[in-house]
């Protein structure tokens, strides 16, 4: 049986921060990608890409996400999105993997979840000033991505190490192979 792995889509999703991740998993006979909004309805990322998600929120079972991803996007900064806040909680709660880049990161820092692990966002500021309720100073890290337990948090300018760090947690590929590919997109560099 496969994997599930949902990705939450809202308008003016940074669509820019998944693009490299979302092809090598959709490639994979392990996994299903699943692009689920609040209602399910055609929303338009920040790009200006219309996407019609696969699910709504309310078609969500807990038991069958195996990762949550929650790419950035203005509607955090402005306090949107607060919809999912029960299944990122439960899913959280769980112990199972969730994934966040750029202002979504400042959204698990107001609920809370980044307290007590090692993050990183955008800029400590930034968080502190988007999340009020965060305060996790000790366990940030001015680092591109970080995973700590089941949370990868990434900066908003490193798509390509936020997918690396997803390629970790969900074993996409063995350490070499992601290491090539890192090369390949990072850098340029192919190697057999």
């Amino acid at each position: 049986m496969k994997k599930k792995i949902f990705v939450f889509l809202f308008d003016g999703f940074s669509d820019w921060e998944i693009s490299f991740l979302t092809p090598e998993i959709n490639k994979s006979e392990q996994f299903d990608l699943v692009y689920f909004s609040k209602d399910g309805k055609p929303i338009n990322s920040m790009g200006g890409l219309q996407v019609t998600p696969t699910s709504s929120l309310n078609e969500l079972k807990l038991e069958d996400i195996d990762l949550l991803i929650l790419p950035g996007g203005t509607a955090w900064e402005s306090g949107k999105n607060m919809e999912i806040e029960e299944l990122t909680r439960n899913v959280f709660e769980k112990g199972k993997p969730i994934a966040a880049i750029c202002a979504a990161t400042a959204y698990l820092g107001q609920l809370g979840l980044l307290n007590d692990l090692k993050h990183t966002s955008n800029d400590l500021n930034y968080l502190k000033g988007i999340a009020p309720k965060y305060c996790g100073d000790k366990n940030y890290e001015n680092a591109l991505a970080v995973t700590d337990k089941n949370i990868i948090t990434a900066n908003g300018i490193a798509p390509i190490e936020f997918a690396r760090e997803i390629f970790k947690t969900i074993g996409l590929y063995n350490d070499d192979n992601i290491e090539k590919w890192f090369q390949l997109f990072k850098n340029g560099i192919w190697s057999e």
